[in-house]
């Protein structure tokens, strides 16, 4: 452990000695009695993005998955690994949570990836330019609708059909939709403006993403 990073050490020592006496016997709760969130996020790995901050919600409360620019891929079965599919399954059929929000958020480095792949050539980038294309479809209709404005419109666009690109790979999960369908589960999509903090969650009747 002589190695390991000091300044993780003393966020720890803040957290056990700060803030977990404070919560002690709710660690003790959900140490004992498990985790029942109803809520499952899918939210980007960036740093700036705290689901938990931004949402207000504590310790237990929210199922949080993170990847690069919050994408679900669609439902199949051939790949080796499924990280994200297993958590959906998994936060649908064992925790049963009531609702799945795919939260987005400006200025992503995934969804600029995605517009310019020269952003990824620093690095081998085996991983990020398979992942991204997910986005190949929404980036195709970014292009025909938006080709002439410059790129932040364009990432600000993509961000957003994104999102909406992720709803409708997750209906794709025989048992998302099947809990849809029965009015079990609620799919959300929200993007989150990090200079303003503004959330805009989108109106699936209008195709349309409102400020709350």
């Amino acid at each position: 452990m002589n190695n390991f990073p000091k300044t993780l050490i003393d966020a720890y020592y803040n957290f056990k000695n700060a803030q977990f006496p404070e919560q002690k016997e709710h660690y003790k709760h959900l140490a004992t009695s498990g985790q029942n969130p109803k809520v499952m996020v899918i939210s980007c790995c960036d740093s700036r993005v705290d689901v938990n901050s931004i949402l207000s919600f504590g310790t237990g409360e929210l199922f949080v998955v993170r990847n690069v620019a919050n994408l679900v891929p669609p439902f199949e079965m051939e790949g080796k690994h499924h990280g994200v599919s297993a958590a959906i399954e998994y936060a649908a059929l064992n925790l049963k949570v009531e609702h799945i929000v795919i939260l987005g958020h400006s200025k992503c480095g995934g969804v600029a990836a995605a517009l310019d792949s020269s952003i990824t050539v620093q690095t081998e980038a085996n991983f990020i330019t398979k992942w991204m294309s997910i986005l190949d479809e929404p980036k195709a209709k970014v292009e025909a609708k938006c080709g002439h404005c410059d790129h932040d419109v364009k990432q600000y666009e993509l961000e957003k059909d994104g999102i909406i690109h992720s709803l409708e790979n997750l209906r794709t999960f025989p048992c998302i939709k099947y809990l849809e369908d029965k009015g079990r589960l609620g799919l959300w999509g929200a993007h989150f403006d990090i200079e303003t903090g503004e959330l805009r969650v989108y109106n699936q009747e209008i195709n349309k993403f409102e400020i709350i």
